[in-house]
Order: C-alpha cells, then structure tokens, then sequence
C-alpha cells in the first residue's frame, strides 16, 4: 500500500485534483458525498492512505479502522441522521467484485435517513 495510486479516483479526490462535496477532512481520512446517493444521507469515508481494499487490511490498520468506525456516527448525526434508535443509518463496506466494490480504494458508506430508500 502507498500514500496514494495516481490512478485512483479517490486518491485524486484526497489529492484536490478532482472536486467533491467535502463532509470531513482530518490527517487520517477524507470524507464526502456520494455522487450517486441509495439514501437521503448517503457519504463516503475513506483513508487518506491507498488501501485497495479490505482484503488488504491489516493489524497495522487497527488505529484508523476504529478511527474511521468511531467518526462514522459523528458524522451521520452532523450530515441529517435520526437519533438511535427510531433514526439510525448503515454502515457498508463492500469488498472485491464479487462484494460489489467499484472503486478499488478501502471506503465506506454510511447511509440513513427517512426510508423507502433507493437501494438496501
């Protein structure tokens, strides 16, 4: 894994180089709106460091995976979530082709508001 792959949409994304809807920046991650959005809070959360996947996760990335698990409520709230429990959102982390992953750069979704949604 390298700080960032220069093919990657969400390394140019963390780079500047392509715009996005900023939810959350701090050294760690870099979070956004989802440019095709399954829910009416609909974000992505993504390290700043380029992992593929989480297939590629490992015990060294303990600190950011909690990190990443523990900003994901804060920023549900902050973006238009319900309060637990009548309220709540998802949290989607979608891993190889066959786990329905586009990107291949670890992110994850964190879904919620009033149902029906789009999708899930």
């Amino acid at each position: 894994m390298s700080a960032a792959d220069s093919n990657c949409i969400f390394c140019k994304i963390v780079a500047g180089k392509i715009p996005s809807r900023k939810v959350h920046e701090d050294d760690h991650v870099f979070a956004f709106h989802d440019i095709a959005p399954w829910a009416p809070v609909h974000f992505l959360i993504i390290p700043k460091l380029h992992i593929p996947s989480m297939a590629h996760v490992g015990a060294e990335h303990g600190n950011l995976m909690a990190h990443m698990m523990t900003l994901a409520p804060k920023l549900a709230m902050q973006e238009g979530c319900n309060p637990y429990p009548e309220g709540g959102y998802r949290i989607v982390l979608n891993t190889g082709t066959e786990g329905g992953q586009e990107v291949h750069h670890l992110h994850m979704h964190v879904m919620g508001g009033p149902r029906p949604w789009l999708k899930g």
